[in-house]
């Protein structure tokens, strides 16, 4: 039985600060940082479902980021599956620090060929099945 929940944690790193990610100017944990944590919960919590050769790319992303966390702070994020019919994996996002709650969304997750997609990536730049 596959599993419906990640739990991964994180620790707030100069390069995750907002100062440092041109998302902000202050020295505390990005935005674009958290959907990257939310997107990797999810790809993992995906991957359980899928056979050889597949993947999911991410098709959409909502965040509300809620709190700041400086840097050195642990953040704990829990992707949940909330839904998975066919191709299509959505999910349910939280994201914590030692204070509490500090972001919430939900993500769309669509499952690919990895062959045919890289092929089809690589024909949008001209390069045909290289």
């Amino acid at each position: 039985m596959e599993r419906t929940n990640n739990v991964k944690e994180y620790t707030v790193t100069e390069e995750l600060l907002a100062s440092n990610m041109h998302s902000g100017s202050l020295q505390v944990l990005a935005t674009p940082a958290v959907s990257a944590f939310f997107e990797e919960a999810s790809a993992e919590l995906a991957q359980d479902y899928l056979e050889g050769g597949f993947t999911t790319v991410g098709s959409k992303i909502t965040v509300e980021h809620l709190a700041p966390t400086p840097l050195g702070g642990r953040v704990t994020v829990k992707s949940s599956l909330a839904e998975h019919s066919g191709r299509f994996f959505r999910f349910d996002l939280e994201a914590s620090d030692e204070a509490g709650v500090i972001a919430k969304g939900t993500h769309e997750r669509v499952s690919v060929s990895a062959e045919k997609f890289m092929k089809k990536a690589s024909a949008r730049k001209g390069d045909g099945n290289k």
